[in-house]
């Protein structure tokens, strides 16, 4: 006898009520939502990346003495640094100079971000917040997790890219740069500077995420109900979260920088923090402030915005 289920309308014809099979062609609608996450995130990691490199590329510059990048005076007049080392680079290597180290750029942070956010999204799922709102210290703890967990597994990637971008070092290639490093200063030249990379990364993106999401929820629901509306204000939210958090971990970057380029003068935080107090006293530990700040502010206002769309067109929100 057939185990097909069926029942019988008023006329006493049979109706099937056997479940359809499932149908092999998997939608995205199907896809775990931390999978998706990390497409969105990546997609998103690699538009902000290209579009702002120059700018990470001026910081590097400006935090590296070696390069004469203080204020030069031209024409009695005093350029800042920063515009001197734009002009600089455009000068010797014209306008492609400006996106040097874009290879190690998009190779750390187009995985970094989408690991980022496939990260925050299995540790929302975890805290049964993946549709609600964070409070200020979830906020913070999650950012932070999410960041260090992203930052330990890219942190070779993160030395290639500083010293790509110093214009002190001349490797061919990433592939070259990871032996030559290994080669040189073993696992420990791969891994320098991570400390000082989690204490800037990490608490930015604590601070980042709590600023952000209490900001976002600050705005009236109806703002986030229109799609035009929605961007303008995501983008917004970020560009107030970016200038608090980058001001805040400004001198861990500092440090960083120091360590990743000259890790035998530098073996250790402490060393590097003594150096920049003793040569420049406490503003050595904003060189690079404003491009560092332009470029995280709009790089992660622009991530979030583009991440934002993204998951709400997948269906992930």
């Amino acid at each position: 006898m057939s185990q097909a289920a069926s029942t019988f309308s008023g006329n006493g014809w049979a109706i099937d009520t056997t479940p359809e099979p499932p149908d092999l062609n998997r939608s995205d609608s199907d896809y775990h939502p931390v999978f998706k996450a990390f497409l969105a995130g990546s997609f998103s990691g690699t538009f902000s990346t290209i579009l702002f490199q120059p700018l990470d590329l001026v910081k590097t510059r400006l935090q590296n003495p070696s390069q004469h990048v203080v204020a030069a005076t031209v024409n009695s007049r005093i350029q800042p640094g920063m515009m001197t080392i734009f002009s600089n680079i455009i000068r010797q290597d014209q306008i492609v100079g400006l996106w040097r180290g874009m290879v190690p750029s998009i190779a750390r942070c187009v995985p970094g971000v989408g690991i980022y956010f496939s990260s925050l999204q299995w540790l929302k799922s975890k805290m049964g917040k993946t549709n609600g709102d964070l409070g200020a210290l979830e906020a913070v703890m999650l950012g932070v997790v999410a960041r260090t967990m992203s930052g330990v597994a890219l942190i070779p990637i993160t030395v290639i890219k500083t010293r790509y971008e110093s214009g002190v070092y001349k490797y061919n290639s990433l592939g070259g740069a990871l032996k030559a490093i290994y080669k040189a200063e073993g696992i420990r030249g791969l891994s320098c500077g991570l400390g000082p990379t989690l204490a800037r990364d990490a608490p930015f993106s604590g601070l980042y995420l709590m600023f952000y999401s209490q900001t976002k929820q600050a705005v009236p629901k109806e703002w986030m109900q229109s799609p035009s509306a929605a961007s303008v204000v995501h983008f917004s939210c970020g560009i107030v979260a970016g200038i608090a958090a980058s001001l805040a971990t400004n001198p861990a970057d500092v440090l960083k920088t120091k360590m990743q380029l000259y890790p035998h003068k530098f073996p250790n935080a402490f060393s590097a923090a003594v150096y920049i107090q003793q040569t420049y006293g406490v503003k050595g530990y904003f060189k690079g402030a404003v491009p560092r700040m332009l470029r995280r502010t709009l790089m992660a206002a622009m991530a979030w915005t583009v991440f934002e769309e993204i998951t709400r067109t997948i269906g992930l929100k």
